[in-house]
């Protein structure tokens, strides 16, 4: 039964499995090893009561959540692992470089790549455990609100863009569902847009959707310290902006979070000198 649901989840066959390479077969062994231990229904629930707050009670239907997280998540993989159709798009002195490739109904999604300055459990807590704090370092992020848990792994979040200068397309909100996955040296955060009845979308913002997409963190071999950094964007931003303007603004959007990622990490390497020097 347990294969069953390996393959329901993961949405995969056993000669698909045979075929995949890096970062796919990583990320479903990864998942696999979640469900495994996770086989009955009565150990699902223990898990998942230990990650909800507020004293939600458990549901049947959040385990589509967590489903569906995993789902956006090996679509998100998918994309990076096929190589065709890539073309650079911005090439920074820090290197940070960006390629995109154009999806099936003329989409454009975007794949950053780059090293940084922190662990992967430093990245992992900054990106998923602490997510609702990440408009005090992110100015574009006015909040992100946490609205349910679904087990410890996976959560479902409103965020709301804000109001800066430059930004070409715009306040938007979003309601999604977010999935991590651990798996040795690397951490998976995957996710993609979600729609609940008890929250529609919200007066004076556009609605815009994003996924299947994920960022990849792994540890450098050369440095445990360092992490490599690779993120997927896959965005449709609604309204009626002109395609252009969105594929000009979305790899920026790209290079200015990750921009902040690093003020916010060289404040901490500030504080820790001023702590040690003390």
């Amino acid at each position: 039964m347990l294969p069953a649901v390996v393959k329901l989840c993961c949405g995969i066959s056993y000669p698909h499995l045979r075929s995949m390479t890096g970062l796919q077969r990583t990320a479903v062994a990864a998942i696999g090893q979640e469900i495994t231990s996770l086989q009955r229904w009565g150990q699902i629930q223990r898990h998942m009561h230990a990650g909800l707050k507020y004293n939600e009670p458990v549901k049947e239907d959040l385990l589509l959540y967590v489903q569906h997280g995993r789902e956006a998540m090996r679509k998100a993989l998918s994309t990076l692992e096929n190589q065709d159709g890539w073309k650079v798009e911005i090439t920074e002195s820090n290197g940070d470089v960006i390629c995109s490739k154009v999806m099936p109904g003329a989409r454009k999604v975007f794949r950053l790549e780059t090293v940084l300055e922190a662990s992967v459990d430093e990245l992992y807590d900054l990106l998923f455990v602490r997510v609702e704090e990440m408009h005090q370092w992110n100015p574009s992020i006015q909040h992100i609100k946490i609205l349910k848990h679904a087990g410890a792994d996976t959560i479902i979040t409103h965020e709301v863009s804000a109001e800066t200068a430059g930004n070409l397309i715009g306040r938007r909100d979003f309601l999604s569902v977010r999935h991590s996955c651990k798996q040795n040296s690397s951490v998976y955060l995957g996710g993609a847009a979600i729609q609940l009845e008890s929250f529609p979308p919200q007066t004076g913002f556009v609605r815009a959707e994003d996924g299947p997409t994920c960022i990849i963190i792994q540890t450098l071999d050369t440095d445990a310290r360092r992490s490599r950094f690779t993120w997927l964007l896959n965005m449709d931003v609604k309204g009626w902006l002109p395609k252009s303007i969105v594929n000009q603004a979305l790899p920026r959007a790209q290079l200015d979070f990750t921009r902040h990622l690093r003020r916010r990490l060289a404040a901490r390497d500030a504080l820790t000198g001023l702590t040690g020097s003390a």
